[in-house]
């Protein structure tokens, strides 16, 4: 799987250790929707939420991953990897 830079617009918008917190959390969410690597349209999708809210701020890779998958409806409680 490819990481989450290939959907930032602004690829030094963030510092290193908050593009490795979302690269994880766009592995794990990518991983636990079942979503191919073909897949470009949802894990665009994926991406943007993901970027958002480290925009807003959030950088633990556990909780935009938990984040993500209740926003879609898929987890009832954290996923543990």
């Amino acid at each position: 799987m490819g990481t989450i830079i290939q959907f930032m617009r602004v690829q030094n918008a963030f510092d290193p250790e908050a593009t490795s917190a979302m690269s994880a959390a766009f592995e794990e969410v990518c991983h636990a929707l079942k979503l191919a690597a073909g897949d470009t349209h949802g894990r665009e999708v994926i991406a943007s939420e993901i970027i958002e809210l480290a925009r807003r701020g959030e950088k633990d890779p556990a909780r935009l991953r938990d984040l993500v998958l209740r926003d879609d409806g898929t987890a009832q409680r954290p996923i543990r990897p």
